[in-house]
């Protein structure tokens, strides 16, 4: 493998080479764009050369440098594509969006714009094509790249030059002006030649011995690079490695966009010193160049074309300047004249000067005609000498080698000390930098600097709406000046306050309209709070000595006196208020007209049009009230000039108190108003979006709602979704140019008289969830959030909550963040935004593992599981200490008792001996205890990545009772088996490492961090490797790390480590790790290499990790080798003779791996005969011939063992018995399950091992997956007929003597076969909890367990009944997997008790293996059945057990640990999303159906174990508690298998009313809750005291503490206390606490009605649509599709509002608004005092303006019926109708209901 060179690497050393070699690095929207600098002698000798590319791209880091390519368009039209070699083109500018380059032509002085684009793959082709013409094959042949360089490009002749020359002379030439022969100087850049394929991207000038070489490497795109020697004498012959061409493939290309006009003057034109881009107001962009030499800024318009595609330059602008910078929020730039002045600049638009308080300008002393005391500064502040000073200062700037930092102000620090002020000697602003929002600093000729901040276009949310709107509808030009008029108004020194701006505005906008403001009522008194605006008339502005008697009269009839006129403390002060000389209303009427020849007076309908969309905007927002009462009065003043009566009457109806039905009127000449330009979308109705939403909830046609793109987004939503969730139109919000909304545009379109109306109907299309679904989802995806829901008027945003109330009752649980917090369920949205974490500590865990006081943990010692969750474990295992139990019996750090009674004939050193003996016992069964403590602990524990993981010390001494001796087994005084402790203390690393969960951030140099500093801690390091690499973090350890451990040569590291890595690389084929694995197995080398000598073990292991780095793939040429070494002969020498059966069997687990499942359809290993070859190693036979590479090894036998030509059964059995199982694992097949059956003869019985019954029992059962079941009979069946009949029941006391039947065969192959179909049952059912496979296992258990206290136990060996049992209870442990169940775990702790006798190391490690899968992760993990779970789990629990702690003969013990493969996290813990606590919540689980079952559904409570996921169909948080939520695995499991790994958290949301299960198990005090519920008397009793039993939300409970409270002598409040009180119940009980505003808005709005005290009608409006909302035929259908859903507004609540309103409107009809309708009627004025209530009357009852009256005749009708068929088509209610029967009709009596 040649080591691929690193691009940055390489980078760095093209480009460290010389330092001149890279001349400036520019950012852009792909990469990086170098470029490369020329230096000045690249002139070569002898004939022209190609040159060189002169700018470089690189996308990323890794990649190649490659050069740039141009398009430029050529005189003929025809562009051509090249790349960039031209040194005089150097780059002055990069933007990345737009993405473009300004280039500067140095040589014809010339700026260029192009586009940077990706290189198009034609485009790529023709470069490269162009690079290959010429040359001949001997040409390429010989010189190789070097011809491919020298080529010339023009006409494909071949180069003359030898490619052995030296390379001084391949230099890429300069440009000179001098050779106009050799290019002609378009601004196409003709004649670029291009890049040849061979060379190095960046061609860096290495400069050797003071000779200018080039080196060129020769590249190509594979991983080989070729690296070049860069030696001094290095010609062609010696740096050329390789023949190959590959070329280097552009990535970025310049489109030529744009090149200045050649000037005419002669003077020389400069490389712009700063560039930039900036838009003016209306948006049209500009690219401004600053050419200082000639103190131009010169300003080129762009776009893009209608197409996007391309940019459109136009033309130039030059604008004299010094200096420049944009201003980028205010869409400007601020420009330094050569004066002095700083002027602002909108685009092109010269904005005005720019005042800066402490800053003389020194355009003043020239300019002001104020007198000014001259003094002997003048002179030097003058412009003249200082233009000269700079014009020096500025070709001193072009000398320097920097341009970009002009730095001149070192040339004054002679002058001045540092500190000195601006009001110095002839201080200006020397330039602008550092352009920042609206803010820039000016550097000054001082040195020192100041930064300033240019005011907004406006502060006011009012007016910046006004103003958009306004910008919107007019021509671009007149735009552009209206807002610069507007700028300098409003940023005139000394400016207006928020307050005042909009008074500025009207103003403003009013004269530029052609209104003398100043004789208009209304706007003369407007109170500029001292800031005298120059538009006001300017006889104010003028300062005048005396003063005069209109000041006095214009003080009195400002706002602020009459403010302070009516203010309480006036009163108090008895001050009688001054007479006003109002103005003479003779003054008033004179008759005002407007000044036609303004900027904006024919553009005043259009203005007046959008400013109106505005107001029916702002009423969508609660917020915006005072801002709509201002607007008002602008709209009122020229709806009545244009004489627009219906708008005049809208505004009436909406603010009567505002509106007066006469005003003062400027006459508009009839002549002038042809001039005003009335655009096409005007209507003469007036468009009212209240109007609008009405309108649809009744079910009438309606125009389509006008709206303004981007300014009135409310109502466009509003429209939308009424359109939708009312209407039913699901196409609304899916198309933009909707039948509801009619855009606006300058454009003209069709007229409105077109645009006949829809008629509207509800449609029954689809259900109704999914409308509101629909609608949800939409409005959150235009970023509608519940903030700005609460801000429309409530009857506007009752049909959205309604949605959202549907939504919130069965949400999908797939929904994304934004839509959960909209409809209000925090449980979903945390959960949403959980899932998008990224992968760390889960903040959870954090949470929810409860603080354990620090006191505990420093006396006792780690025993390693303190990082339990004991909060989510106290929840699962509620009622018991189990857990502790657990703990205690799987802790391994403390000494344990050694209780031996000291007999009076021992002596007291055969006594210690005894001791000793005694704890030798105990020690096996302590060494054997982290195994099932990494079970009981895995992936509970999230590192520290500055602290080691803390490793559990594993303790072998003891205590002995009474005085509590220490008894230890290094006293010498009997023999321990050396290295005892090894796999031991390799079992607690792994149970350690296993505790990190895999989403924990680890990296590599943390794994390094861990190694411990003793050599006798190795091992447990080893184990820590090994746990890393199944918790899928050793991919993160560096390949060096790796080598560096496996060449220590330590034995348990190297087994570590390759089961780790394979494990870590499940079943990817990853090649580097086989070359690892294959390193330490003979058999995957080629025969010749060098025999290295490889420990037996870690040979076990690297071919149990072949099978799991190929597990499933079938892959041929493993599969041979592996089936080939499971018949291993031991070789001549002594290798391959110890041991040999780990190895048979680990090539027979891997080999089933390998082909794992695969069953007949092996693809390609026909020839290998698999299953026969298989069946030999099991049954035995004649040894084949074998095949291969390894004929030459074994062709002499071996020395030591004599096998002879037969397969040595005993050896090769189990790992070819279980290779069949995986391969055929549950694929049914019956023939080759056959070849499994136990004998059922005597005589073949006598052949077989009874262990390998065990595992030929279990094969076939694996294989015949759908047959086990879960019951004793089944278990039975396996048992052959002979060994059933003969075997004896152990309990017997007799032997039965028979001659031919050997008993003690009969029974051994009895118990072995019962345990393989135990744990064939335990694989089948592993982690389902299933009851019958839980009883069936148990009773067996409790079988074998009373065998071994049987009398003749002795027949079938306790070692064997021992082994049975172990096998029994893991598979009981299987089953039970996770669940802690309680009587598995009173067997594993009735075995742990037992020691000595024949319980051994192995047989302890099979109990606490079952007890640690019964308490697995704590309860948060579970077995899967999937196929790669069974393999790991036959490796972990291979039923042969070792027979002490260094037992390695039959089975690895480093393999126990590959159960975490089968582990699979399926805990679900409910989580309370308000408390952020776990807690129980009721799931309904619903199961597929399959051949055994049909689909079943099951209630658990969790925090729960699920089963399977791909057996279940659906889960779902039941009620009544908790908020329902359904998770659909029908569609995909992904969304819950996130959740289960992290953690498994299950937010939810405990609803109103009631309480958690663990404050109230059994549901009696939310009972309480539901009778009160039941809406009776009790209501009214309700006591505020008892909601915090009902939500925990603190708005309600505060709202309860301060409006619901009853206190002292209450009198006629404690009605309104009532209301509070029933309508805070009723918010909590149907869970809506959202409409209590609405609720309460609507009381208040009915009372001011009956205080007659309506001053506007917004809220009567609101009530209006709410009662025409409840009435409506959507929500009528949707109560009878929906019965039982509950009332989203209180069914008598709104009766009562509606009944009142009509009574108070009655009795004002009877007391005389009767007469007050009449003269509405027949438009005539009505008196003051009555105008609210007449228009509180108009707008509840619809009634229509009264020029829509004349039109069906009002006179002459006689009778009610004509009325109706009349205003039928007005639409009118007939409620309404009747009231108005009476004044129509000419009848006095109201015709009452």
């Amino acid at each position: 493998m040649a080591p691929r060179r690193c691009g940055v690497t390489s980078l760095y050393h093209r480009i460290s080479l010389k330092r001149t070699t890279v001349a400036n690095v520019w950012p852009t929207k792909y990469g990086l764009l170098f470029e490369r600098s020329s230096s000045s002698h690249e002139v070569p000798p002898g004939p022209p050369r190609e040159p060189l590319p002169t700018m470089f791209s690189m996308l990323h880091p890794l990649d190649e440098i490659t050069p740039l390519v141009c398009k430029s368009g050529s005189l003929f039209g025809s562009s051509r594509v090249h790349y960039v070699v031209d040194h005089a083109m150097k780059i002055v500018f990069l933007n990345t969006d737009p993405s473009v380059v300004m280039t500067y032509d140095t040589v014809q002085g010339l700026h260029s714009v192009w586009a940077l684009r990706r290189v198009k793959t034609e485009e790529e082709n023709v470069v490269l094509k162009f690079s290959e013409q010429g040359g001949t094959p001997q040409n390429v042949a010989t010189s190789s790249s070097l011809t491919a360089h020298l080529r010339s490009l023009s006409r494909g002749d071949s180069p003359v030059a030898s490619p052995f020359q030296n390379y001084s002379s391949i230099h890429s030439q300069s440009r000179s002006a001098s050779s106009p022969s050799l290019h002609s100087r378009s601004p196409s850049i003709s004649n670029m030649a291009a890049l040849s394929r061979a060379h190095s991207p960046a061609l860096g000038v290495h400069s050797f011995s003071g000779v200018q070489r080039f080196n060129l490497s020769s590249h190509n795109q594979s991983p080989k690079r070729h690296s070049i020697s860069h030696s001094p004498n290095s010609n062609s012959n010696g740096s050329f490695l390789a023949p190959e061409t590959e070329p280097i493939v552009p990535e970025l290309c310049m489109d030529h966009l744009w090149t200045e006009t050649i000037t005419n003057i002669r003077e020389k034109n400069s490389q712009a010193s700063k560039v930039f881009i900036t838009s003016d107001l209306c948006g049209q962009k500009f690219l401004c160049f600053l050419v200082e030499s000639q103190l131009q800024l010169r300003c080129v318009k762009f776009q893009e074309s209608n197409d996007k595609t391309q940019l459109i330059f136009g033309s130039v602008t030059n604008i004299q300047a010094k200096d420049a910078a944009p201003v980028e929020k205010i869409d400007t730039m601020l420009v330094l004249e050569s004066s002095g002045n700083l002027v602002l600049y909108t685009g092109v638009v010269r904005v005005g000067k720019v005042f800066i308080p402490g800053l003389p300008a020194p355009s003043l002393t020239m300019s002001n005609t104020m007198p000014r005391p001259s003094t002997p500064l003048d002179s030097v502040s003058t412009p003249n000498p200082l233009s000269k000073l700079l014009g020096s200062l500025d070709e001193a700037v072009l000398l320097s080698p920097v341009p970009e930092l002009r730095d001149s102000s070192k040339l004054h620090d002679s002058l001045y000390n540092e500190d000195c002020t601006f009001q110095q000697l002839g201080t200006y602003i020397h330039s602008i930098r550092d352009p920042v929002h609206n803010r820039v600093t000016l550097e000054l000729s001082n040195g020192s600097m100041v930064r300033i901040t240019i005011p907004e276009i406006a502060t006011s949310e009012l007016v910046q709406t006004c103003l958009q709107a306004i910008k919107f509808i007019l021509p671009k030009e007149v735009a552009v000046q209206m807002l610069v008029k507007w700028y300098s108004v409003h940023s005139a020194p000394g400016g207006p306050s928020y307050h005042s701006e909009w008074n500025l505005f009207v103003t403003c906008l009013m004269n530029m309209m052609g209104y003398n403001t100043d004789r208009l009522a209304w706007t003369r008194n407007f109170d500029f709070e001292g800031s005298l605006s120059p538009v006001i008339a300017p006889k104010k502005a003028r300062p005048s000595e005396t003063g005069s008697d209109d000041d006095w009269e214009y003080l009195l009839n400002s706002d602020y006196h009459q403010n302070v006129e009516s203010h309480l403390l006036n009163r108090s002060l008895c001050l009688s208020p001054l007479e006003v000389s109002q103005m003479k209303d003779e003054d008033l009427s004179q008759n005002l007209s407007l000044d036609s020849s303004t900027l904006l007076f024919t553009h005043i309908p259009a203005i007046f049009f959008v400013l109106h969309l505005v107001y029916e905007e702002l009423k969508l927002n609660t917020l915006m009230g005072e801002g709509i009462r201002s607007l008002v009065e602008l709209l009122v003043q020229l709806a009545r000039d244009l004489k627009l009566e219906a708008y005049v009457d809208h505004y009436y109806r909406d603010y009567p108190a505002l509106v007066r039905t006469t005003g003062q009127v400027c006459a508009i000449d009839q002549g002038q108003t042809g001039f005003m330009h009335h655009p096409s979308f005007f209507t003469s109705e007036p468009p009212s979006i209240y109007q609008w939403v009405s309108s649809c909830l009744k079910g009438e046609g309606m125009p389509p709602y006008p709206y303004l793109p981007v300014i009135c987004e409310r109502s466009r939503l509003v429209v939308l979704s009424i359109a939708l969730y009312i209407l039913g139109d699901e196409s609304s919000v899916s198309d933009e140019s909707s039948q509801y909304l009619s855009r606006i545009s300058i454009a003209p379109q069709k007229s409105q008289a077109e645009q006949e109306e829809n008629r509207f109907s509800f449609r029954h299309s689809t259900s109704l969830s999914s409308l509101a679904e629909k609608l949800v989802v939409w409005m959150t995806n235009v970023g509608f959030a519940l903030r700005d829901l609460e801000t429309l008027p409530f009857g506007i945003a009752l049909p959205i909550r309604d949605a959202i109330y549907h939504c919130r009752e069965q949400p999908a649980s797939d929904w994304p963040e934004a839509v959960c917090l909209l409809i209000g369920r925090q449980d979903l949205s945390k959960q949403a935004c959980e899932g998008n974490l990224p992968k760390g500590k889960s903040s959870v865990t954090q949470v929810l593992s409860s603080d354990v006081p620090s006191g505990t943990e420093t006396e006792e010692e780690d025993d390693g599981m303190n990082d339990m969750n004991q909060e989510v474990m106290s929840l699962i295992w509620s009622e018991d200490l189990r857990v502790q139990d657990v703990r205690r019996l799987l802790q391994s750090a403390h000494p344990v008792r050694v209780n031996v009674v000291q007999y009076p004939e021992l002596s007291d050193h055969e006594f210690i001996e005894e001791k000793e003996n005694r704890l030798l016992q105990l020690c096996q069964r302590t060494m054997a205890l982290p195994v099932g403590r990494g079970m009981f602990t895995l992936f509970s524990y999230h590192p520290v990545p500055t602290e080691p993981l803390p490793i559990p010390k594993l303790n072998l001494t003891g205590r002995a009772p009474p005085r509590n001796t220490t008894v230890d087994l290094n006293s010498g005084n009997i023999d321990v088996p050396p290295n005892m402790t090894s796999w031991a203390s390799f079992h607690n690393g792994v149970a350690a490492g296993l505790k990190i969960a895999p989403a924990s951030q680890i990296d590599s140099a943390w794994i390094v961090y861990n190694k411990p500093k003793h050599a006798e801690l190795a091992n447990e390091y080893a184990g820590f490797l090994m746990a890393l690499g199944l918790n899928g973090h050793l991919t993160k350890l560096a390949t060096l790390n790796i080598h560096d451990y496996l060449t220590k040569g330590h034995e348990m590291t190297s087994i570590g480590l390759l089961l780790g890595v394979s494990a870590a690389k499940l079943g990817t084929m990853d090649m580097s790790i086989t070359r690892l694995l294959s390193i330490h197995i003979p058999a995957l080398l080629p025969p010749t290499s060098t025999e290295l000598d490889v420990p037996h073990n870690v040979q076990v292991a690297a071919v149990v990790g072949v099978g799991l780095v190929y597990q499933g793939t079938a892959h041929r040429h493993t599969a041979e080798v592996l089936l080939a070494e499971i018949g291993r002969p031991p070789g001549p020498e002594m290798e391959y003779c110890t041991d040999r059966e780990s190895y048979s069997l680990a090539a027979g687990l891997a080999l089933g791996m390998v082909c794992l499942g695969h069953g007949s359809n092996l693809i390609g290993m026909s020839d290998l005969n698999v299953p026969e070859q298989l069946y030999q190693y099991m049954v035995g036979g004649h040894r084949r011939f074998q095949a291969g590479m390894h004929r030459e090894k074994h062709k002499s036998p071996s020395y030591q063992i004599k096998e002879g030509d037969t397969i040595n059964v005993d050896v090769t059995c189990p790992g070819a018995t279980l290779a069949l199982a995986m391969i055929y694992l549950k694929t049914n097949n019956r023939s080759i399950a056959d070849w499994l059956r136990a004998p059922d003869t005597m005589y073949l019985l006598d052949f077989v091992k009874p262990e390998f019954l065990l595992l030929r029992t279990l094969a076939r059962c694996l294989i015949l997956w759908d047959d086990i079941l879960p019951n004793s009979k089944w278990v039975d069946s396996n048992v052959p007929q002979i060994i059933r009949e003969n075997s004896i029941s152990l309990s017997e006391i007799e032997l039965p003597c028979s001659e031919d039947l050997n008993l003690e065969t009969l029974s051994q192959a009895h118990v072995y076969i019962i345990a393989g179909a135990c744990l064939s049952l335990g694989f089948r059912f592993a982690g389902s909890e299933n009851l019958s496979a839980f009883n069936c296992l148990h009773k067996f258990a409790k079988d074998f367990m009373t065998y071994l206290s049987a009398p003749n136990a002795s027949v079938t060996g306790p070692y064997n009944l021992e082994t049975c049992l172990s096998v029994v209870l893991l598979s009981l442990a299987m089953v039970m997997a996770g669940s802690g169940n309680l009587k598995v775990l009173q067997l594993c702790r009735f075995l742990h008790m037992k020691t000595g006798g024949e319980m051994n190391y192995g047989f302890h490690l099979a109990h606490h293996m079952a007890l640690g899968l019964l308490f697995l992760g704590g309860g948060r993990y579970s077995l899967s059945t999937s196929n790669s779970s069974i393999a790991a789990l036959l490796c972990a629990l291979y039923p042969h057990f070792p027979a002490h702690s260094t037992d390695n003969r039959y089975h690895l013990q480093a393999l126990r640990h590959l159960y975490v493969l089968a582990a699979e996290p399926r805990l679900l813990v409910p989580v309370d999303v308000d408390t952020n606590t776990p807690c129980y919540a009721l799931l309904e689980v619903t199961y597929k159906g399959t051949q055994w079952y049909e689909q079943t559904k099951e209630e658990l409570m969790a925090p729960t174990l699920l089963p399977e996921l791909h057996l279940l169909k659906q889960i779902k948080v039941k009620g009544p508690r908790y908020w329902e939520l359904l998770i659909d695995l029908s569609k995909g499991t992904q969304h819950l298998k996130s959740i289960l790994s992290k953690d498994g958290v299950l937010y939810v949301k405990l609803r109103a009313g009631q309480l958690s299960y663990k404050e109230d198990p059994m549901g009696w005090q939310s009972l309480l809750a539901q009778t009160v519920a039941n809406r009776n008397s009790e209501a009214r009793a309700f006591k505020p005291e008892t909601i915090s039993a009902f939500t925990s939300d603190p708005a309600l409970l505060s709202f309860a503490e301060y409006f619901c409270k009853p206190t002292v002598n209450m009198g006629q409040k404690q009605e309104i206390l009532d209301l509070f009180s029933s309508v805070l119940y009723e918010c909590v009980t149907q869970e809506t606490p959202e409409m209590l505003p609405a609720y309460i808005a609507m009381d208040q709005a009915v009372r001011r009605l009956g205080r007659r005290e309506m001053s506007e009608t917004s809220e009567l409006w609101q009530i209006k649509l709410v009662l025409e909302f409840f009435s409506s035929r959507s929500h009528q259908e949707r109560l009878q599709n929906h019965p039982k859903r509950g009332l989203f507004m209180n069914s008598e609540f709104l009766p009562v509002v509606k009944c009142t309103i009509d009574n108070t409107l009655d009795q004002w009809l009877q007391a005389g608004g009767d007469g007050c309708v009449h003269a509405y009627l027949n438009g005539q004025p009505c008196e003051e005092s009555q105008l609210s209530m007449l228009a509180c009357f108009l707008v509840y009852h619809s009634v229509p303006a009264p020029r829509h009256l004349p039109s069906i005749g009002l006179e002459g009708n006689t009778s009610f019926a004509e009325l109706l068929f009349k205003f039928k088509q007005l639409k009118m209610p007939v409620r309404a109708l009747l009231r108005l029967a009476p004044l129509l009709l000419g009848n006095p009596q109201p015709m009452l209901m």
